[in-house]
């Protein structure tokens, strides 16, 4: 639907464009002939462009509209030299019998015109106008298709976008019914204060952020509500903390796209350590977003086969929003994961 609209404007706005280009010839061709108003009188002046010019759109007409799509772009380049080579030879005898006459008893001896020279300038002249004209359908075919095709690569990554979400909802929804199933088989009295919470997360999740950006003040306590509800979950004492400077009120960022490197963090960070654990958030908000995660590493860590799906998710996302302006740098030292996530905002 987005293409047929796309493609309707460009068809609206050949027109013009058209226009201008004939236009811009028939001014050409009466600057050319001024001095027939002085040589043959006024109206010889106005017979002999409107003459020129109305065979010239003709002639292009048949060539953009009939021969160019039946013929030169189904590649049966014989019949089209042929036609197009008949089409000129017409224009030719038309043009130049009628500049015979013209320049022969209109004018007289003063301009001494032969039929031979007559047929040399206009096939000069004809052939010059029939390439511009080529050149114009072309290019104007040729913007068209650009503009579909990038109107299509923006559905396409739309839709690329909206799978790639679609993947990382559910991991978070069953994240977080593991937490208040924890909980509850605990009997803890924190059970009612997470569900509340998840269910502000849901809403957020399921009617918040459905359109390509969202507040970043609404993702940022997005994420605060899934931390606190990750600290009610830990059985061992951990260090979790989330700094926020800047102003995040007045900015948008794609939907669930930090979740993914806190997720990461707490299920091979936090979630495996025996002991000391520290989760690190800090978010810089200026005319870009940085965000910087810090969590410790396990000395021993099995390996895991759905290990890193959701980063390879996430850098799809990045690549398809941010293509080659963003920075997903993961540093890992013995005892150490560190992220740096930088994207420029909407602000």
């Amino acid at each position: 639907m987005a293409s047929l609209e796309v493609r309707n404007g460009l068809m609206a706005r050949r027109p013009w464009i058209s226009i201008a280009y004939w236009g811009l010839v028939t001014l050409i061709f009466l600057y050319d002939r001024t001095y027939l108003i002085e040589k043959a009188g006024l109206p010889n002046f106005f017979i002999c462009s409107a003459v020129r010019v109305i065979l010239l759109m003709g002639l292009a007409w048949l060539n953009i509209h009939r021969l160019i799509p039946r013929y030169l772009l189904r590649r049966r380049y014989g019949g089209y030299f042929g036609l197009v080579f008949l089409l000129v030879i017409g224009y030719l005898v038309i043009q130049s019998l009628y500049d015979y006459y013209l320049f022969g008893y209109v004018l007289g001896p003063s301009r001494n015109v032969h039929l031979s020279a007559s047929l040399i300038y206009n096939f000069t002249h004809t052939s010059l106008y029939l390439l511009l004209t080529v050149a114009l359908k072309f290019s104007i075919d040729w913007y068209e298709q650009r503009e579909m095709l990038q109107e299509a690569q923006v559905g396409q990554l739309q839709a690329e976008v909206n799978y790639l979400r679609s993947q990382v909802n559910p991991h978070f929804l069953f994240n977080a019914l593991n937490n208040l199933y924890a909980l509850t088989l605990k009997k803890s009295d924190e059970a009612p204060s997470v569900v509340l919470k998840l269910s502000e997360l849901m809403e957020y999740m399921l009617y918040e952020s459905d359109g390509p950006y969202v507040s970043l003040a609404r993702e940022i306590n997005y994420l605060s509500n899934y931390l606190e509800l990750e600290k009610i979950r830990q059985s061992k004492p951990a260090d979790i903390r989330m700094t926020v400077a800047g102003s995040a009120d007045q900015c948008q960022i794609p939907p669930f796209l930090i979740l993914p490197l806190v997720e990461n963090a707490f299920k091979h960070g936090i979630g495996k350590a025996a002991f000391g654990a520290y989760l690190h958030i800090h978010i810089q908000i200026s005319q870009t977003l940085e965000v910087r995660i810090a969590n410790n590493k396990p000395r021993f860590e099995e390996k895991d086969k759905n290990q890193g799906i959701g980063l390879l998710n996430l850098k799809k996302r990045l690549e398809l929003l941010y293509p080659a302006k963003y920075l997903l740098q993961i540093t890992e030292q013995p005892s150490r994961y560190e992220v740096l996530l930088k994207i420029d905002l909407l602000c």
